[in-house]
C-alpha cells in the first residue's frame, strides 16, 4: 500500500516572531513576565497578572525584590515601584486603594523638592548594578520621577505627592540643555502622560531637537557602529528611534521620518535572537539579571512592533 500523508522529512513552516518568543518567554521568564506575556499575546487574564505582582509589593506599599532585576534585596525602591506601575497600567489596572498606597509609599522616599531618587538609601547592603550608585542623600532625578507622573496622569490618579513631582519634571524638561538617552526616555513618558497638552507638545519639539543635534539617538542602524556613545553608557550601548517612539501616538514619533522609523522598527525586528528573545543593550553585571531582563525587553519589543502594525504573529 502506498504511503500517504506528509513526508517525514518535510520541512516545517517557519515559526512566527511570536512564536518564538513565546517559547523564550515558557524557558526563561519569571511568573510575572510569563503571565504578562499570556495576558499580551495570548488572551491571559489581568487578574493573574496582579497576583504575580503582588508578590514583590512590601508593607510600606512600594515593591522591592528584585522587580527592577538590577537592583537585587527586598526593599522597596522607586525604580522597583515605577515598573509595577507600568505592569499595572498595562493591564489596566493603575487605579483605587493600591495605587493610593504606591502613592503614599512614593511621597515617604521623595526628596526635599517632593521628586524621586533614582535609588533610594535603604538599597544600601544589598547587591545592585555597578553602574547604580546608592549615595547617603541622593538628589531627585527625571529618570524615576517623570515615568511615574506621566503614568499617574494618563490614569487620572489625583494624589498631593503629584503636584510637587508635577511641577519637578516640568522645570527639568523645559530646561534641559545637555541630556541622555535614558533621561530624555523619561521625558517622553512624562510628556505623554501630562494633562496640558499643547505644553507637551511644545517641549517634545524642543526636545526632538535636542536629541538630534546631540546625536543621541542613531538614525541609520547599519551604521550604529560610527554612531557616538553617550558619556557613561557601555561601549556600542545606542538607542534608535523606537526607543524613543514606543507608539505611534507618542509625541516623539514626530522626531523621526517615516524612512527613519520604518529602519528602526526593521532593526528591531533583526534584533529578536536564535532562542527567539530579544537582546539586553546594558552592561551585564550578573549572570541571573540578565536572564531575568530578556523577557521583559522581549515583551515591549513585541508590544513596540505591534503598534506601528508589524505583523508578530
Amino acid at each position: 500500500m502506498a504511503e500517504t500523508g506528509a513526508s517525514p522529512h518535510a520541512a516545517s513552516p517557519p515559526l512566527s516572531p511570536l512564536q518564538r518568543a513565546e517559547r523564550f518567554v515558557w524557558l526563561t521568564a519569571r511568573v510575572l513576565e510569563q503571565r504578562r506575556f499570556a495576558y499580551h499575546f495570548l488572551d491571559g487574564g489581568a487578574d493573574v497578572v496582579e497576583t504575580a505582582l503582588a508578590a514583590y509589593g512590601n508593607e510600606d506599599g512600594g515593591y522591592g525584590h528584585a522587580l527592577e532585576p538590577d537592583l537585587r534585596g527586598p526593599v522597596s525602591q522607586p525604580l522597583h515601584t515605577g515598573y509595577a506601575l507600568r505592569v499595572l497600567d498595562s493591564v489596566r489596572r493603575c487605579g483605587g486603594m493600591r495605587v493610593e498606597r504606591v502613592c503614599r509609599y512614593l511621597t515617604s522616599v521623595s526628596t526635599s523638592d517632593g521628586a524621586l531618587p533614582a535609588v533610594h538609601p535603604s538599597q544600601r547592603g544589598y547587591p545592585c548594578a555597578p553602574f547604580v550608585p546608592v549615595v547617603d542623600h541622593p538628589r531627585s532625578e527625571l529618570l524615576s520621577t517623570g515615568p511615574v507622573v506621566g503614568l499617574l496622569h494618563r490614569n487620572e490618579v489625583w494624589h498631593a505627592w503629584l503636584f510637587r513631582a508635577t511641577d519637578f519634571c516640568w522645570l527639568t524638561v523645559e530646561s534641559l540643555e545637555k541630556s541622555h538617552p535614558y533621561e530624555i526616555q523619561a521625558a517622553v513618558a512624562f510628556l505623554d502622560g501630562a494633562p496640558d497638552r499643547p505644553r507637551a507638545e511644545a517641549a517634545a519639539d524642543r526636545l526632538g531637537r535636542l536629541v538630534r543635534e546631540q546625536q543621541l539617538v542613531v538614525l541609520d542602524p547599519a551604521r550604529a557602529d560610527a554612531a557616538p556613545v553617550s558619556a557613561g553608557y557601555g561601549p556600542g550601548k545606542h538607542h534608535f528611534a523606537h526607543d524613543f517612539a514606543k507608539a505611534p501616538e507618542s509625541l516623539a514619533r514626530a522626531w523621526f521620518t517615516d524612512e527613519e522609523m520604518t529602519r528602526s522598527l526593521d532593526f528591531l525586528v533583526d534584533e529578536q535572537q536564535e532562542d527567539g528573545g530579544w537582546p539586553i543593550r546594558w552592561r551585564r553585571w550578573a549572570p541571573g539579571t540578565a536572564l531575568e531582563s530578556r523577557p521583559i525587553v522581549t515583551i515591549e519589543a513585541l508590544r513596540t512592533l505591534r503598534a506601528f502594525g508589524r505583523a508578530i504573529a
